[in-house]
């Protein structure tokens, strides 16, 4: 059964074929996504890798706390993502954040002129 791993602490310039070569040594890997900042597109430094898990739990000990082009990796098992929290601001949905037009005293601020 495939297993996800975190891999954590990248340099912001590696590409997912350099990690597809580093966990190959532990076995097959089935696939690899880094993440990119939505609003940049810039690297974050993290990502994800499926293999089987045996083969996971090898490559989690073979790897994990070892240096990757000068940074020390942080690889484990990923965890589920807990569900979003809608009430705490942010863009899109139901969120609130974001400038709504209103200063510190609550006035109406006149309109941008571009």
């Amino acid at each position: 059964m495939p297993q996800t791993l975190f891999v954590g602490n990248l340099p912001f310039n590696t590409t997912e074929g350099e990690i597809q070569k580093l966990f190959s040594q532990y076995g097959t890997v089935i696939s690899v996504k880094l993440i990119s900042d939505r609003d940049t597109g810039r690297p974050r430094g993290f990502g994800f890798v499926e293999m089987e898990a045996a083969e996971a739990a090898a490559a989690v000990a073979g790897l994990n706390e070892t240096e990757y082009n000068g940074r020390p990796l942080r690889v484990n098992e990923a965890q589920e993502r807990s569900p979003r929290d809608n009430n705490r601001g942010g863009g899109g949905g139901g969120g609130g954040g974001g400038f709504r037009g209103r200063d510190d005293r609550g006035d109406r601020r006149p309109p941008r002129r571009f």
